[in-house]
């Protein structure tokens, strides 16, 4: 592992070993991890082999070439056409791989996540590792209010919970509040992530004046020029194609606006083998790859250079009953064929977790961490979903968010190595303790104990005894304490009241005048 490859430390290091063999003096400092930057500790895994992605690459080209892709945007199949591609009467596009080569070429490679905090901004690019809370959820659930539907309460608490642990690195669209009208939405969102939070921020494509609104709010609340605001990616936004093989007015408008403010574009496909794509993992991903490489192409046509992401989130149904399946074998295979097909194009790119259960148990629990795992091993830049999400997405968990942080630090603890240096292996305290004796008390351990582990937030350590008499909780009620302690102990950051100070004027003028429709 090369210097600039080696993952920063998630943790503070250990204090030196103490020479001699003095009374045990005052205990070291406190364990104070840092999570903020993270970088993919193990090598990428593969699925295929190197002839079988290029395969699979080849065949997503001819996909673009022969069938097309039926796109409903206008504008776009015009800015498809003035590159070359052909374009037919039935508003489907047949782009060349020469198109689509040259859109790679011109797409950064790497790029910076801008925040209201410089603290809390992140390198895109591949080998990085960014966690996504669970996104796009229209309910919200928790033990002690139940299950409802997302309003802006729930929103500022999600947002609130997020702000709250560092190893969560940008906001998203946690849960919709429908308590706003969809005209006036963007500003409760966007108002809401500026006033209770300083990390990297999202705004929907719903519409051209509503995503120009989004640019105009955050330069508004931040006292950004226009060059400030080019400078590096402020906001971003997840285009979903419509799979198979169609991409439709919003999103489309969404890239090409999106590329022209230089702000990022998460090129995403949802392809479900079995349902929207073939049921064979190279099947789907072949799909996958074709409908992304589309949508890369259209942000380089727009503007040559823009910052665009390559993703994908394919999975596979329960041919049962047709429901979305996460965390399975499946979906991990296609993850590691997904980190391969970005690393032959050369973009950082994003996946995502997720969980289908219905409620914080242990089937939601294992089916983050294998999807975690996935996306880890694939080296996925951006990690979705990855903590609250549940019911396939209907439902933003409050207990489950909690339980998925810990998987989440658990994770970032990975990204720092042990050393192994003569003072770290501790010959000395193997000397010291005789067989059958322990060490709890020798020098080495005296000199490391507040900072050698990991200290759990919600997982009780307890032998069976004590967590019985503490009431015999299980992690998910456990978790309930917890979300309410961050809520009751929150504090806004340092700059937001003024930002949303600032914002506050344009966002009274822009609903005085009616707001923003969500289609132009």
């Amino acid at each position: 592992m090369s210097d600039t490859d080696k993952p920063p430390s998630a943790a503070t290091p250990r204090p030196k070993r103490r020479r001699g063999r003095k009374a045990h003096a005052a205990a070291p400092t406190a364990r104070q991890p840092d999570y903020r930057q993270l970088r993919h500790p193990f090598p990428q895994q593969t699925m295929f082999s190197e002839d079988e992605i290029m395969s699979i690459h080849n065949t997503a080209l001819r996909v673009l070439e022969d069938l097309g892709i039926k796109i409903l945007l206008p504008e776009a199949r015009d800015i498809f056409a003035q590159a070359g591609a052909r374009v037919d009467h039935e508003d489907m596009v047949f782009i060349g791989r020469d198109i689509v080569q040259a859109a790679l070429d011109s797409a950064p490679k790497e790029f910076r996540l801008r925040a209201p905090n410089p603290l809390r901004e992140q390198d895109y690019r591949l080998g990085s590792m960014i966690f996504m809370p669970g996104v796009g959820c229209p309910n919200v659930n928790d033990a002690e209010r139940g299950r409802r539907a997302g309003d802006c309460n729930s929103f500022t608490e999600a947002i609130k919970l997020c702000q709250s642990y560092d190893v969560m690195h940008t906001f998203g669209p946690l849960t919709e509040p429908q308590d706003s009208p969809i005209h006036l939405r963007h500003y409760e969102t966007m108002r809401i992530q500026l006033e209770y939070g300083d990390k990297p921020m999202f705004a929907y494509a719903r519409g051209r004046k509503q995503v120009q609104q989004g640019f105009d709010m955050v330069q508004e609340a931040l006292n950004l020029s226009s060059d400030d605001f080019a400078d590096g990616v402020w906001l971003t936004t997840v285009i979903n194609t419509n799979s198979p093989r169609m991409l439709d007015k919003p999103m489309a408008q969404g890239l090409i606006d999106f590329a022209r403010a230089k702000q990022m574009s998460i090129v995403t496909p949802f392809c479900l083998a079995g349902a929207m794509a073939p049921i064979t993992p190279a099947g789907a991903l072949t799909l996958q790859h074709a409908e992304a490489l589309m949508g890369i192409t259209l942000t380089q046509l727009a503007r040559a250079g823009a910052p665009v992401s390559y993703g994908g989130f394919s999975s596979n149904v329960h041919m049962k009953s047709g429901a979305p399946a996460f965390g399975t074998p499946d979906h991990l295979k296609m993850q590691l064929g997904g980190g391969q097909l970005a690393r032959l194009i050369k973009l950082p790119w994003r996946t995502a977790s997720g969980a289908a259960s219905n409620t914080a148990d242990m089937q939601a629990g294992l089916e983050t961490v294998m999807g975690l795992w996935g996306g880890s091993l694939a080296h996925g830049t951006l990690l979705v979903h990855t903590a609250g999400w549940l019911e396939g997405g209907l439902t933003f968990g409050y207990e489950k968010f909690i339980n998925d942080i810990e998987g989440l630090q658990i994770f970032a603890e990975l990204c720092t190595r042990p050393r192994a240096d003569a003072a770290e292996i501790g010959f000395d305290a193997l000397k010291d303790v005789q067989p059958g004796g322990h060490f709890f008390a020798t020098q080495h351990t005296m000199d490391r104990y507040a900072t050698a582990f990991y200290d759990p937030i919600v997982a009780d350590l307890r032998n069976f005894g004590s967590w019985r008499d503490a009431g015999a909780q299980s992690s998910a009620q456990r978790a309930t304490a917890v979300w309410k302690e961050k809520l009751a102990t929150y504090t806004q950051p340092a700059g937001c009241a003024e930002a949303a100070a600032r914002l506050q004027p344009y966002v009274a003028k822009a609903t005085a005048a009616g707001g923003a429709p969500p289609l132009d």
